[in-house]
């Protein structure tokens, strides 16, 4: 069988590792992006990503925990430092999940498969050969045309924007949710008086902050739209507005607010924004000559910070049912009504970011039995065993 991955993202390239070791498959991988190109900002990865590669890549899971920090806690306060919620995510997981540079994840999942991608290569057009099998065509820095050999399964590993999943049914249609999400990586985080995943809100407005290996910190604020379809406003990039959004008016910021708010506005031009958004949960297309997974399947909202991590339980385990012989169809049946779920409650856990949830009793609300079992069946629940 031939296989080919377009997009060497998180779930393509664990899928392309696994893959290279099974018999009777031949494997490609084809990516557009520059491999020595920096990604991205920070992430982090849940404990169920780690449970998934301790159990079926070791050397992955043994690479990532040492380029990384541990995420171990997951702490709620107010701007002004009050706390509302502290989980030990030990409490909920066996084991814990990590911090770490985007930049840093994609050098540990695509060393493994250097030798199996072509890079820099667009896919622009899909084709079928005499055996009605698909050849993706790729277009080259040069502008040139590359038609390989055809391929008995196509796989989107190329992210949120997926071009296999536009060539394939049409681009998804997301859902807003109408909050804007600035993003920043402060590379010299020495002074930064926190360490852990925290949160702070000041009303609904929330920061999100955590240490990063090499001395970084990452950094996001939530901030609510005008309406649910509106584009980000001009005015929210600016300083003052995020002061005034961010920072409590009637008694002083808490030192981790403080320092993040600091940060957001002196280097206002560095921020990364987007809207909050989702799309339609699709596996499978082309009569299951092409198979979609992470966020080409499933992008979901990073509340829990479940995007990247149900994109590496997609890697691991498309890449065992297809590398002994399974279907498409037994991968829908392994990860669909689990990403749902997880889908679901990644965005029943953002509430507190929408008025009139009040976030004081929303996070409270939070250390509850009933949220404190879904937590627990998001971080352990995998898929491990292949029947």
């Amino acid at each position: 069988m031939r296989i080919g991955v377009i997009g060497t993202g998180v779930a393509g390239s664990l899928l392309t590792e696994l893959l290279a070791a099974a018999p009777g498959i031949i494997v490609e991988a084809f990516d557009h992006r520059d491999p020595g190109a920096a990604a991205g900002t920070g992430l982090n990865l849940g404990p169920n990503a780690m449970r998934a590669l301790r159990l079926h890549l070791p050397a992955r899971h043994a690479a990532i925990r040492a380029a990384s920090l541990p995420w171990r806690r997951w702490t709620v306060d107010l701007a002004d430092g009050t706390r509302l919620l502290d989980i030990d995510l030990l409490d909920v997981a066996e084991e814990a999940g990590v911090r770490i540079a985007w930049a840093e994840l994609y050098r540990l999942l695509r060393a493994p498969i250097a030798d199996r991608t072509r890079q820099d290569l667009e896919l622009v057009a899909l084709e079928e050969d005499a055996m009605a099998r698909l050849v993706p065509v790729l277009r080259d820095p040069t502008g040139g045309l590359l038609r390989p050999t055809g391929f008995d399964l196509l796989v989107a590993g190329d992210g949120r924007y997926s071009a296999l999943r536009r060539l394939s049914v049409g681009p998804p249609i997301p859902t807003q949710h109408g909050l804007a999400m600035s993003r920043l990586l402060v590379p010299d985080a020495a002074d930064c008086p926190f360490d852990d995943y925290g949160q702070w809100f000041n009303g609904n407005a929330r920061m999100l902050g955590y240490r990063l290996p090499q001395g970084a910190a990452y950094i996001t604020g939530a901030l609510l739209l005008p309406d649910v379809d509106s584009e980000i406003p001009d005015h929210f990039r600016s300083p003052d507005y995020q002061r005034a959004v961010l920072l409590p008016r009637d008694r002083p910021a808490c030192p981790a607010v403080a320092w993040m708010v600091g940060q957001m506005t002196a280097q206002a031009s560095r921020q990364h924004w987007a809207r909050l958004q989702s799309a339609p949960m699709l596996r499978s297309a082309a009569g299951g000559r092409v198979l979609f997974l992470g966020d080409a399947a499933q992008a979901m909202v990073p509340t829990l910070g479940q995007g990247a991590t149900q994109a590496i339980e997609d890697g691991v385990l498309a890449g065992l049912i297809l590398g002994r012989g399974g279907s498409v169809v037994e991968v829908a049946a392994a990860r669909d009504r689990r990403v749902a779920f997880v889908r679901d409650f990644s965005l029943a856990a953002s509430d507190t970011m929408f008025p009139p949830c009040d976030p004081i009793a929303g996070t409270r609300a939070k250390a509850g039995p009933d949220f404190l079992a879904k937590l627990r069946r998001t971080y352990t629940d995998i898929y491990d065993r292949l029947g």
